[in-house]
């Protein structure tokens, strides 16, 4: 067995491993594969990168969705002491194309979705090869050979990249965010104390593999040698059965996936007995789903938790109390808890003092990037202070007399659309390049779904249809807006910048 501390996710699915190599590490629909199937094959791809011809790869992308492939793909890059960069089938080609430029990817894991996006990339940039079967000398093809297996994970230095991540950026491009191991490492030991997850448990997996919080739920799943289960988008039409049928114990989603439960019909008193654990992050979980949830899986702990990528999937948690929680909420909002062991948390004021009740959440500790890949990102989010770096989340917080957090709002143009982390400038600035558009506002306002975009344009009236095709070919789908408005032109304050806030008015006057 390898050192965890050293290498901590691949020494979590080895300890999987070690506690039952016959049990189930992964079902995908009706398809199950065990942690010694899933290991073979892991190796097995680990070693072909490892003997490409160019060399162990220092970054993986895994061009996948939550399919066997992008599953063994993560952990084969891993295994091959790269950077995993996890990347999503659907995202526009030109997205895709810049993050694996930025992450600087020379090989690629992919599943059918991937390999269909991948002639789309290669169509307009220089060809990455992929693994997997092709003619021979096929230099797009890194071929897998049963010999080539690797018998152990490579080593890696505890600062070495495990995953780089992207999010929205106000310029119009990506941002990436790299976690070293060394944070993931002190991220997962404090997991394993707050949780008694075990062998018997089976995990839902509703995040892409993009989204940071799908590595909570392979790797603490993994770590406890217990089973992880992708739900389809089918599942929701009655969830109560499929969690039931897969006898699910561990639930995790975005707050948003409730109001669709609820509207599913899947929320009765008692609707989901056998879920343990019920944790929510992404977004702002509002009491009065918590209290729904609460009720439906009434034999399970609730937890919201928080966390930006930058601070490695989550820092902060909260446990629900149906006696206590309730009174706690502040404008209907679910306190976020108390931040991690081992950081340290400042609030700041608009003038940049601390303030000991609210203000701008800033912290600093070991799950901390060290940094965006491009340093020109880092300017406005990380804030020297006491010889330490601090991540300054844009988030305003109020702290409660015993130190738990509650969270208000974004102070920036920064929102969380279902789990999206989405700059509002970068909406703006993809809008601004459709045809026959001379200026654009993106707003939010509430649905039962949580926030939507609104988006306000001048220049030529265009069909919305017409907008949103273009804009497919800029943004994923997630930070598409709702509804789109023609105005002759922008409103101005008397300062004579765009009156934001009359806009927002005028979106959440008309109903969603």
């Amino acid at each position: 067995m390898m050192d965890d501390t050293a290498l901590p996710l691949p020494g979590r699915f080895l300890r999987g491993l070690a506690l039952g190599p016959d049990r189930t590490a992964l079902r995908v629909g009706a398809r199950e594969v065990s942690y010694a199937a899933l290991h073979e094959l892991a190796s097995r791809w680990a070693g072909a990168l490892v003997a490409a011809d160019g060399g162990p790869p220092a970054a993986v992308g895994v061009l996948a969705g939550k399919s066997v492939e992008g599953y063994a793909g993560v952990l084969a890059a891993l295994w091959a002491g790269a950077t995993v960069v996890p990347l999503h089938p659907d995202f526009p080609a030109v997205r895709t194309r810049r993050m694996l430029s930025a992450a600087g990817v020379t090989a690629v894991v992919a599943d059918p979705a991937g390999r269909a996006a991948l002639d789309q990339l290669r169509a307009g940039g220089p060809a990455l090869p992929v693994l997997g079967d092709g003619p021979a000398g096929d230099r797009h093809t890194i071929p897998v050979h049963p010999g080539d297996a690797l018998a152990a994970p490579r080593p890696v230095a505890p600062d070495a990249v495990a995953y780089t991540l992207f999010t929205s950026g106000s310029t119009g491009r990506p941002k990436g965010v790299p976690i070293s191991h060394a944070s993931v490492g002190h991220y997962f030991t404090l997991m394993d104390a707050r949780y008694d997850f075990g062998p018997d448990d089976v995990f839902s997996q509703t995040f892409d593999l993009n989204f940071d919080c799908a590595m909570f739920d392979l790797f603490c799943a993994w770590g406890a040698g217990a089973a992880v289960h992708p739900v389809p988008a089918q599942a929701y039409r009655d969830l109560p059965a499929f969690v039931a049928e897969r006898r699910m114990t561990v639930w995790f989603s975005t707050p948003s996936s409730i109001g669709l439960v609820r509207r599913m019909g899947g929320l009765g008193p008692g609707a989901l007995p056998g879920l343990r654990w019920s944790l929510f992050a992404g977004e702002a979980l509002r009491a009065a789903d918590a209290e729904d949830w609460q009720g439906a899986a009434d034999r399970s702990t609730l937890e919201n938790i928080y966390g930006p990528t930058e601070l490695t999937i989550t820092v902060t948690g909260h446990r629900w109390s149906p006696a206590t929680s309730p009174a706690r909420c502040v404008n209907g909002l679910t306190p976020i808890g108390t931040v991690h062991a081992g950081h340290d948390h400042v609030l700041l004021d608009a003038d940049g003092r601390e303030s000991p009740t609210e203000g701008e959440l800033c912290i600093t500790g070991p799950q901390l990037t060290a940094g965006y890949l491009d340093p020109a990102d880092d300017e406005g989010r990380f804030l020297d202070r006491d010889g330490r770096r601090w991540y300054r989340t844009g988030d305003r917080v109020r702290r409660l007399a015993d130190g738990e957090l509650v969270y208000l709002g974004r102070l920036d143009s920064q929102v969380q659309l279902q789990g999206w982390r989405v700059e509002l400038a970068e909406v703006e600035h993809a809008l601004r390049a459709c045809a026959g558009v001379e200026d654009a506002v993106a707003v939010t306002r509430a649905s039962d779904d949580g926030l939507e975009l609104v988006v306000f344009y001048t220049g030529e009236v265009t069909p919305a249809a017409v907008l949103a095709r273009q804009l497919r070919q800029l943004l994923p789908a997630g930070m598409l807006p709702r509804t789109y408005r023609h105005l002759d032109e922008l409103p101005l304050n008397p300062n004579r910048k765009v009156d934001r806030g009359r806009l927002a008015r005028e979106a959440a006057a008309v109903p969603a």
